[in-house]
């Protein structure tokens, strides 16, 4: 039976957008596989709201699932307001595996959309990371893959983040950002691995290598941590907006005060549809 599919992006980050009933049986690697199927880099299915808030379920291209997408989120919320399941400037909520969010299209023209993230978590415990706290976050900790040294600071935005903002060349990224991924001695569910630049007084140049989709054109959660990981190690100031440019383009990340849920401001596209099988 032929499964209709939606294929949306968000900064060159894509996805194969599906109906729960469609999804039953749906093999998210072979969809995902850009020379034998779809392409992309991982499934979304959404849910329209009913009893309970819409939902959005995420199964990386290989696979897995992670608990949280930031700019699959955008996808699910416009493709939500575009089938007109859910309303167009105002608020709503989508729950994730990582509990629900708030989501917003504030240009429809634009495909703009704001999403109210969860609050950040920086305990060890709650990203979760093997490596000591000192006053309750693990920030500009020093580690060691292979024989290279790295600082970094652990976020968890529902999903668990190491960010750095360590000097690196962009070989020197693609030998570490697989190592730090996989370093489950240090981060027990892996980890979505963040190499940062500060680039101006408010704006960070940012490259993530994601659990289970590899380099990634954009991360919302990741841009989300990076920010995050600015602020609480005092090199941007919290409150305004941070520029996050990713190789697909540039979020906008707002953090408030310690605690406050993180916002994110950014594009989302509907490609194209049709039908598989």
């Amino acid at each position: 039976m032929a499964v209709r599919f939606e294929k949306w992006e968000g900064l060159g980050n894509d996805f194969v957008v599906v109906s729960p009933e469609a999804a039953e049986g749906l093999d998210a690697r072979a969809v995902c596989d850009r020379h034998r199927g779809i392409g992309a880099d991982g499934v979304l299915i959404v849910s329209p709201p009913g009893t309970g808030p819409a939902r959005m379920r995420v199964i990386n291209a290989d696979g897995s699932e992670p608990e949280m997408c930031g700019n699959g989120l955008r996808c699910a919320a416009l493709s939500l307001v575009a089938a007109g399941l859910a309303p167009a400037g105002r608020p709503f909520p989508v729950l994730t595996g990582a509990g629900l969010h708030t989501c917003e299209v504030v240009d429809g023209a634009a495909g703009l959309v704001r999403v109210t993230m969860r609050p950040p978590a920086l305990a060890p415990a709650e990203v979760p990371t093997t490596l000591p706290a000192e006053q309750g976050a693990v920030l500009d900790r020093a580690i060691h893959l292979g024989a290279r040294a790295l600082a970094v600071s652990c976020v968890s935005m529902g999903n668990p983040h190491a960010v750095t903002f360590d000097p690196l060349d962009g070989s020197e990224r693609a030998e570490l950002g697989p190592l730090l991924e996989a370093a489950t001695d240090l981060f027990p569910a892996r980890v979505n691995a963040g190499f940062a630049r500060l680039t101006g007084p408010r704006a960070i140049e940012l490259f993530v290598h994601e659990r289970g989709a590899g380099w990634t054109e954009a991360c919302g959660t990741g841009a989300c941590a990076a920010a995050v990981a600015a602020v609480a190690t005092g090199r941007i100031a919290p409150g305004g907006p941070i520029a996050v440019t990713l190789p697909g383009g540039t979020l906008t990340i707002e953090v408030p005060a310690p605690g406050q849920p993180v916002r994110m401001t950014g594009p989302a596209r509907r490609v194209f549809v049709g039908e598989l099988g």
